[in-house]
């Protein structure tokens, strides 16, 4: 006999076995007999949540009809769900570029296998940085792979009520910055002879260099915009979230005009829009696929400029920016960059649109 209230063990398997009070009888007989689970802690478990559904029931004050005693026991057991499953799930509704952490749940998966999201261990995630390292990836490549895996993770667990310890939270990597590089900039000639090159190619992929480099925006803002966010009477863009790609941070929503050759490159670049979006080819079902641009347009960039990248270019503006003596909350607001400077940068309504028309005016390239 069990010690477990309601039970009894049978060849190792705990079940539920309780007397049904009379007036209860019709509905569910004289007795409840169902097997619980061979683990004693889970069977007392199941016990008691049972105990207490099956009380509710026949404290009712109405005729209820009987619960199913087998459909309760099962909803008991914790979903299993594999990870490409809950991953599948989490960037449906996270609504993000599917590639970057598609890379890094293809390696894991291929170390790891496709398991259930409780069957991850510590020694998992340790592999999984090892084998990046072995292939020689930058530590902050590494760290961009850990933090994808872990975030789905965190959303299985949360979504599936797991009371259990993410294997990558905290997780070490040897030299963890120790590897990184300070990135390049380009001289105020290098970015004339870009943007001449780039407006006479006819090529919307290469119009992103003035795009970017006159305005100091992030790839997937622009590659993002709808043509509803553009002004161009105004010489305005309104770099907003929308339903295929969303913004790094509350600071990244911003208002940013249009000065010298980011003007020309926008005109050129809303020839080749559709009705909707500026960049359609990197709009696929309801996704914007900025990675692909960037590969396209970094190819184009590093063999004319020396390895230099799209994200370049906006280094090169804080530069630029920084030169002419500009504000350091007003850089901040122009890349929409996260200030950390002071808490009081956040209070106020910030600069006007002429103050910042004014500084990307004072940094022009002619």
């Amino acid at each position: 006999m069990s010690h477990i209230q309601y039970t009894i063990c049978r060849s190792g398997t705990y079940y539920y076995n309780r007397r049904v009070p009379k007036h209860a009888v019709e509905a569910y007989g004289q007795f409840i007999r169902q097997a619980l689970s061979r683990d004693p802690l889970e069977a007392e478990a199941f016990s008691k949540r049972l105990s207490n559904v099956l009380e509710g029931a026949w404290n009712a004050k109405t005729n209820a009809p009987p619960v199913s005693i087998s459909t309760i026991i099962e909803s008991f057991q914790p979903r299993r769900t594999a990870l490409s499953e809950i991953a599948a799930e989490y960037l449906a509704l996270k609504q993000i570029d599917k590639i970057p952490p598609g890379v890094a749940l293809a390696t894991f998966i291929s170390l790891a296998g496709d398991r259930d999201v409780s069957e991850y261990t510590r020694e998992d995630a340790k592999l999984f940085v090892h084998h990046l390292q072995m292939k020689g990836n930058k530590t902050a490549t590494i760290r961009r792979r850990v933090n994808s895996i872990s975030a789905i993770l965190n959303y299985a667990y949360s979504e599936l009520d797991l009371d259990k310890r993410n294997p990558f939270t905290r997780l070490f990597i040897q030299n963890e910055g120790g590897d990184a590089f300070k990135r390049g900039t380009f001289s105020n000639e290098q970015l004339k002879w870009g943007y001449d090159k780039a407006l006479a190619s006819g090529s919307t992929v290469k119009l992103l260099m003035p795009l970017l480099g006159e305005t100091g925006c992030r790839l997937a803002e622009i590659v993002g915009l709808r043509v509803d966010d553009i002004e161009l009477d105004d010489a305005l863009i309104q770099i907003r979230p929308n339903n295929a790609r969303r913004l790094k941070n509350k600071t990244s929503e911003r208002v940013l005009p249009l000065v010298g050759y980011a003007k020309l490159a926008m005109e050129q670049a809303l020839i080749q829009a559709d009705d909707e979006w500026l960049f359609p080819q990197y709009i696929k079902s309801g996704y914007c696929y900025a990675t692909h641009a960037s590969n396209a347009v970094n190819k184009w960039l590093k063999r004319n400029f020396s390895g230099l990248t799209a994200h370049s270019l906006r280094h090169t503006m804080r530069d630029r920016l920084r030169a002419v003596n500009c504000p350091m909350d007003m850089i901040d607001e122009i890349g929409g960059w996260k200030s950390v400077t002071s808490i009081g940068n956040s209070y106020g309504r910030g600069f006007t649109m002429e103050q910042r028309h004014q500084y990307l005016e004072n940094i022009m390239i002619t």
